[in-house]
């Protein structure tokens, strides 16, 4: 039998870094002299080798561009397209902005009848947000954001009263002013009807630029709720202040009528945008029918007799049975749901002043079975709205470069409190009816057990203490460190400005606040910084020509300026030779005297005294100025604390001895 010759295949070497025509070209005329070199050897331009040469490298290059523009747009950083712009950002947790509303400040005013010559509190509206009024001019619609409640009155939320109408000097009617802030959109409404059960259920509005979702409920009468996530299973639910909701906290409604709560929901939806700036709804995978124990069962629960646990498992555990709990949302089936949104937005909503005032839609919340029905209805048809300054901050959505940017910084932000940064930036954001959060510093807490009762010599270590961390030296200093605790000193305002100490509520509403943001280790203890109210004296010089009355009222101005309860912060010294600067800018002023009501040996530009009796209106901290001034620079205390001049009109006091044509005193 005759041998068979067996011709093995010789392997092929392939260039995988071409990237254009010509080194497509070169590659392919390299690679067949190489490899066939007794099947084709013409390698003229004008031969019909190389014409099928360079069709299949001109295939090539179109495929790599192709490629590469492909893997361009799949990174946020260098994609050009809309659409993947769109999707790559909310993949990084940011929601474009399609159009910006205009926002408005508008005044709100009612009429209350007299009792007792007093505004009759009893009458006073609670106007819930949501109020839509209309600008003449254009019609373009505005929407309040908050509840206006007359009956309370707080640094953040003042109210103004004025008598409106009186009898022989005596007050019958009174005229009642609050703000409240208001933004551009059109309302409208949409329904959706739902079959069966299906996972991850996506719906689209009919209306493009959707600036917020107010409201999504079914036909049950349950509210879905809008998360970022839906792996996010609790949402920010506002109480009113009152005996049944907050029995312990309802003594500070005056000035924090509402009390924050967190609430677990199972019916929650995400919103995406996409390119033709269309909001699309999508719902979780949540089977309501099936307990979670029944599809994901807990080992400790089966069996144990307790209510409500099952006795046995009807499924075998799968972890794919993840993705049917309510870990993620229900799913929304055999019901209709209804979703209230705003619309619009844009540069032409910016209206003048004065042009927000006829009122669309309205709805309060008053208890007024107990109430004269007919006073109740003139306090009502009292109600009116009127914008002081144009509304602003209308403009279209963002373009794709801003979308990019906006994002970048979102996702390395993480919506997270990470640094001392965060967590301050998150306190002030608090919203004002929790609580006014006027000033805010954080350190870290070294100790946890400050009581000098509890350092023990004689303590021994056990295993436990050992177990968690704790040290025969930390039981003899009486401290135990904790690196991931902080405490986080607060200050509010009172009515007039001032500042004070925030109330119970303020700071259970600012817990509850922070708790969404901080990481699981952290600890943040909130504490009462430490307010040391001090007075300050000045001398001058006038120039010649200058009224001296006129320039030592400028003066106490700039001082009053300097110290303006916007510009200090908790733990900031005061440089007292900046106070002096900005006296010598005054104009009139020649050069400003160290006073000689010094006792110090050093004579310092100003001076400046503590001022700390209760009796008088102030803190009660009592402070060591002199021990306290360093090189002319006021410390404040080691513990944190903040100066304030309470009573600027008598405790800022200047003295005008002389012009600089000589001193007389």
């Amino acid at each position: 039998m005759p041998r068979t010759s067996v011709k093995k295949n010789k392997v092929k070497s392939v260039n995988y870094l071409n990237k254009d025509f010509s080194d497509f070209r070169d590659n392919l005329i390299e690679f067949a002299r190489i490899y066939f070199p007794n099947t084709y050897n013409d390698f003229n331009e004008a031969s019909p080798g190389m014409m099928f040469i360079e069709m299949t490298a001109y295939v090539g290059d179109v495929l790599s561009y192709y490629i590469d523009a492909q893997f361009r747009e799949s990174l946020l950083a260098y994609a050009e397209e809309k659409r993947n712009v769109y999707t790559i950002a909310q993949s990084f947790g940011y929601k474009p902005k399609t159009t910006s509303p205009a926002s408005v400040v508008l005044d709100v005013f009612q009429s209350v009848p007299a009792l007792n010559g007093k505004p009759d509190f009893r009458y006073a509206l609670n106007i819930e947000a949501g109020s839509e009024i209309v600008a003449g001019s254009t019609g373009t619609n505005f929407r309040t954001l908050e509840d206006v409640n007359f009956k309370f009155s707080s640094s953040f939320d003042p109210r103004q009263t004025e008598i409106l109408e009186s009898d022989g000097g005596v007050a019958t009617k009174f005229l009642l002013k609050k703000k409240v802030k208001a933004e551009s959109g059109t309302i409208s409404t949409d329904t959706f009807t739902f079959g069966a059960s299906e996972k991850y259920k996506q719906i689209k509005l009919s209306n493009p630029d959707v600036i917020e979702i107010i409201s999504c409920t079914d036909s049950d009468g349950n509210t879905w709720s809008e998360v970022d996530s839906l792996a996010r299973d609790t949402v920010f639910e506002d109480m009113e202040s009152n005996t049944l909701n907050s029995p312990d906290l309802v003594e500070d409604r005056e000035t924090v009528p509402y009390i924050l709560k967190l609430k677990k929901t199972s019916r929650r939806f995400t919103t995406f945008i996409n390119e033709n700036d269309q909001t699309l709804i999508r719902f979780g995978a949540g089977i309501s029918d099936n307990p979670d124990e029944e599809i994901l069962p807990n080992p400790d629960s089966v069996g144990s007799n307790l209510p409500g646990s099952p006795s046995k498992l009807t499924s075998a555990f799968d972890p794919s049975n993840f993705l049917k709990t309510q870990a993620f949302g229900l799913a929304p089936s055999n019901t209709t749901l209804t979703i209230k949104y705003s619309h619009g937005g844009g540069i032409n909503d910016n209206v003048n002043s004065g042009d927000v005032t006829n009122i669309s839609s309205i709805n309060f919340a008053i208890q007024d079975t107990l109430l004269e029905s007919s006073i109740v209805q003139e306090s009502k048809d009292s109600v009116a709205f009127t914008n002081e300054k144009p509304a602003t901050g209308g403009s279209s959505g963002q373009t794709v470069r801003e979308v990019r940017e906006s994002a970048l910084a979102y996702y390395q932000s993480q919506q997270r409190a990470v640094t001392k940064d965060d967590y301050v930036v998150r306190a002030y954001s608090l919203p004002a009816k929790y609580g006014n959060i006027a000033k805010v510093h954080l350190s870290q807490d070294d100790q946890l057990n400050r009581d000098a009762d509890s350092v023990d010599l004689d303590r021994q270590v056990t295993a436990a203490d050992v177990e968690a961390g704790r040290t025969l030296r930390s039981f003899q200093a009486g401290r135990f460190l904790n690196p991931l605790a902080m405490n986080m000193y607060t200050l509010g305002f009172d009515s007039d400005k001032k500042l004070t100490k925030l109330n119970q509520t303020s700071k259970e509403n600012l817990k509850t606040y922070l708790s969404q943001y901080r990481l699981v280790t952290d600890a943040v203890n909130i504490k009462d910084a430490y307010i040391i109210n001090i007075a300050v004296d000045f001398s001058i010089l006038t120039k010649t020509g200058f009224n001296k009355n006129d320039v030592l009222l400028r003066c106490v101005s700039a001082v009053q300026d300097f110290f303006d309860v916007d510009r200090l912060q908790i733990g900031q010294p005061i440089i007292l030779s900046d106070i002096a600067y900005e006296l010598s800018l005054v104009d009139g002023v020649a050069s400003v005297v160290p006073p000689k009501t010094q006792t110090t040996d050093v004579k310092l530009p100003v001076v400046v005294t503590n001022k700390h009796k209760v009796e008088e209106g102030y803190s009660g901290n009592f402070y060591d100025i002199n021990s306290a001034i360093v090189d002319g620079i006021l410390y404040p205390a080691l513990d944190p604390s903040i100066f304030e001049i309470k009573f600027p009109n008598t405790d800022i006091r200047g003295k005008v001895v002389g012009d600089n044509l000589g001193v007389t005193e």
